[in-house]
């Protein structure tokens, strides 16, 4: 019994065992030599089933592997260690850690020549715990002073973000070679440790190994990705002074950094190197080019270059698409991806996601939605760079329920974790109005960067909410993580929503003393706000004219607003006229300060800054406000007498202005900036748009149906008014209205609402469900403010996806 499989073996035919020794052999060949080896019930020969596990790896053949490998009963090492090396060169990195687990389980000792692949997998998974394990394995075995398997440690740790491990093991390598040395260097490189990389550069010559090309690119591409732009174009000039010829990588990460540094001069000498070494038919090469005189705003030198390529490369498409919206061109951007796609291009991922990011960054945010639809439709899966791209568009519609969608998107494609998308959703539900989401967000995210603590900080900030911002912000730096300019931006920003004159002076001053960092010109033009704000405008003004460089229109008109605010002509003048010369064609500053004059009975002065208006060509627009009622936007302007039902409305404003004067509100008609009667003044405040709408809504929809008001440029005193009914409902002032205090309070105004519609209100109005209805609630989720293209977008987006008129719009996230 024991000759006959050796009998067999010896009548295999010759071709067979040649086709086992080829590394060239077909797939067909292969499974040729597997069937005579089951016919011969030679499945246990382990030289014969290791070479043929070796070609099924090499053809992707992963269900072939599996089925010998279930047929031999006593594997070896070696028969592992060829899966294991072949998934790992195949980047199949899961399926190299998943045998080597079966071969421990197996009772095998791994070999020198099998940790390096376990190492590259554990690496291209960035799985730090797996190789930490793997490297006890290899302790306990003996191993780690082997040559092969240290130096594939140090790239393990180095890939997974572990520097100084990586150096430690590093320095116990007595043999290093230029690659080991490349790779430590350029790691310090990515993460902007630039004296760090210099150093073992230098060290690397001393022990007289000279670096290739591969350590001058890891460099060059390192400072590059670090931010280190300087760096990075200093050592490719380096590289070229000592005679090494740069390749395409070279030169692609050189022109990526001296694009960001804006530097023309010396993209133009690289595209003449460029054009002399002959890189011009390298693809890589021209997208950079493309890149870089985009991030110049030389939109025709970048037209240029792409229309002098050969042959249409998608990665040049997608910097010639960036590069137009950066210097916005963002409807070229778009005409040219619809051609693009017209032509019948591979548009992958990153080319939809590029044209996703232009279109919320330039105010289409129709356009973005539209073309995430389009991009599932032509099956391109989005990724965790998609939905960050795509949220902003939502945050800035306040399109809430396409957010969700995003979000719930994000929650099935399994990376609502990652920080960025995790930010992105922060920001986008505190755009949409409902900050406790936005905590929610934050809380859930396993891991948090910088971004993610600015993004919640942010969301707080614009709610008004300083206490909840100052508390992050200390939270933040208790547990290690160091405030950007980004986080100071937002704490001044609550201060000065709040008017906390002393905390914003301490956290302004905090930003050199403590932090190291010089003031710029948003946390200036926070400072000035928030001084204006509680009356100091002497103290704004002086401290602009003490600013470290030229103030621009946003801290002037800081100034001109709280002047408005405080009556202050004098200042309002001076910062009106540096706003004149910044902003000559704003009519809003030349509203300003005709308002100033108004609010001080200057009504000579009022009429020289309208005829200067009207010199220029400029107007007021009127105020704008939309609302959405049985599946139909309407539009509603102030003054406008032309809406059909604007007699009904009228009378349902004076019914209502009738019930809030009983309940102690009185118009505030100082704010009628007009030579008129009292009676009139208030007649005017009653055709306010958002009033209008809100009147509207309230004679075409049932009691209790909550209504959405879109509305331009409300008042601090404009929203007062309209919280003042509900101020008198909290009746303990908790800041939060039960649905006891709301039957109450609706009663004592008179309210003829059933018990079942006020709870149809409640449900309604409590968008977080806690059982309360809090005033942020409220005024966010009928007077969110948005500028007036945003708002005119948000209601067409609306009507082009809910095509059935069902008011739903459930299909557009459909994978």
């Amino acid at each position: 019994m024991t000759r006959l499989p050796f009998h067999l073996f010896d009548n295999l035919p010759h071709t067979v065992l040649h086709f086992l020794d080829s590394a060239t052999a077909s797939l067909y060949q292969a499974r040729q030599a597997h069937a005579h080896i089951l016919k011969a019930g030679l499945s246990n020969n382990a030289d014969l089933t290791t070479k043929l596990l070796s070609l099924y790896a090499n053809n992707h053949c992963f269900a072939e592997t599996n089925l010998v490998l279930d047929y031999v009963s006593e594997p070896n090492v070696f028969t592992f260690s060829t899966l294991i090396h072949a998934f790992s060169k195949l980047g199949r990195f899961g399926d190299a850690l998943r045998f080597f687990s079966r071969m421990i389980s197996h009772g095998l000792e791994a070999d020198a020549h099998v940790f390096p692949s376990v190492f590259k997998a554990c690496a291209g998974l960035s799985t730090l715990k797996a190789g930490q394990q793997v490297h006890g394995i290899a302790s306990v075995s003996g191993l780690t002073s082997d040559s092969c398997v240290q130096s594939s440690l140090v790239h393990m740790y180095v890939k997974c973000d572990r520097i100084r491990d990586a150096h430690v093991l590093f320095n116990k390598i007595t043999r290093r070679d230029v690659f080991i040395w490349s790779a430590l260097i350029a790691s310090y490189s990515r993460l902007g440790c630039i004296d760090e990389a210099k150093q073992l550069f230098y060290e690397m010559r001393d022990t007289d190994v000279e670096p290739n090309l591969v350590s001058w690119n890891g460099m060059i591409a390192g400072f590059n990705r670090s931010g280190s732009y300087i760096e990075a174009v200093l050592m490719f000039q380096k590289m070229h002074f000592e005679g090494f010829q740069p390749d395409g990588c070279s030169i692609s990460s050189a022109l990526s950094a001296v694009g960001d540094l804006e530097d023309l001069d010396m993209g133009i000498q690289i595209h003449g190197y460029v054009i002399k070494k002959g890189f011009v038919p390298d693809k890589f090469v021209v997208s950079a080019l493309i890149d870089m005189y985009g991030k110049c705003t030389c939109v025709v030198e970048m037209s240029q270059v792409f229309n002098e390529m050969d042959q249409m490369d998608i990665g040049a498409c997608n910097a010639l698409v960036t590069g137009l919206s950066r210097n916005g061109h963002a409807d070229d951007a778009l005409e040219l991806f619809r051609d693009f796609k017209g032509q019948g291009m591979e548009l992958g991922v990153v080319s939809w996601t590029s044209m996703i990011a232009s279109c919320s960054q330039n105010g289409k945010d129709m356009e973005a939605l539209e073309l995430f639809r389009e991009m599932q439709i032509a099956g391109v899966k989005p990724n965790s760079v998609t939905i960050p791209c795509l949220l902003p568009a939502c945050g800035n519609i306040a399109a809430l329920m396409h957010g969700k969608a995003a979000h719930c998107f994000s929650l099935r494609r399994g990376f609502s974790s990652d920080v960025y998308v995790g930010s992105a959703l922060i920001d986008m539900y505190a755009k949409c109005g409902n900050i406790q989401l936005s905590r929610l967000c934050f809380e859930k995210l396993p891991r948090k960067n910088l971004v993610c603590w600015n993004a919640i900080m942010g969301g707080y900030a614009m709610h008004g909410q300083a206490k909840e911002t100052v508390e992050i912000f200390r939270l933040m730096q208790k547990i290690g993580q160091k405030p950007d300019f980004i986080s100071f931006t937002c704490v001044l920003s609550a201060c000065s929503q709040k008017g906390l004159a002393e905390e914003g002076w301490y956290y302004f001053h905090s930003m050199s003393k403590e932090h190291g960092m010089e003031a710029r010109m948003e946390h200036y033009a926070c400072m000035v706000t928030l001084l204006s704000r509680v009356g100091k405008l002497e103290e704004a003004y002086s401290m602009i004219k003490n600013m470290p460089f030229e103030p621009d229109a946003c801290v002037w008109g800081a100034l001109l607003s709280s002047c408005r605010v405080h009556g202050n002509v004098t200042l309002g003048e001076v910062a009106a006229r540096k706003l004149f010369k910044l902003e000559p064609k704003n009519p809003g500053n030349y509203i300003l300060l005709s308002n100033i004059y108004a609010s001080k009975g200057k009504w000579i002065e009022v009429d020289k800054v309208r005829d200067m208006m009207k010199s220029m060509g400029l107007r007021k627009n009127p105020g704008c406000s939309w609302i959405e009622v049985k599946n139909k936007v309407h539009m509603l302007l102030a003054g406008d007498k032309s809406h059909p039902q604007m007699d009904q409305i009228i009378e349902k404003l004076d019914k209502l202005g009738m019930e809030m004067k009983k309940s102690g509100y009185s118009p505030k008609t100082n704010f009628v900036l007009q030579d008129v009667e009292e009676q009139e003044k208030e007649q005017i405040l009653c055709g306010h748009s958002e009033k209008l709408a809100v009147a509207f809504g309230l004679l075409n929809t049932r009691p209790g149906f909550p209504l959405r008001v879109i509305a331009e440029n409300l008042s601090e005193e404009e929203i007062k008014g309209l919280k003042h009914m509900f101020s008198n409902i909290d009746t303990d002032n908790s800041g939060t209205i039960t649905l006891e205090e709301l039957k109450i309070g609706l009663s004592r105004l008179g309210s003829k609402l059933s018990e079942a519609e006020i709870k149809q209100l409640m449900d309604a109005a409590d968008v977080d469900k806690n059982g309360t209805i809090d005033y942020i609630e409220f005024i966010t989720a009928t007077m969110h403010r948005h500028r007036l293209d945003k708002e005119e977008t948000c209601m067409k987006a609306f009507r082009h996806f809910d095509q059935d008129d069902s008011g739903l719009v459930c299909w557009f996230f459909k994978h």
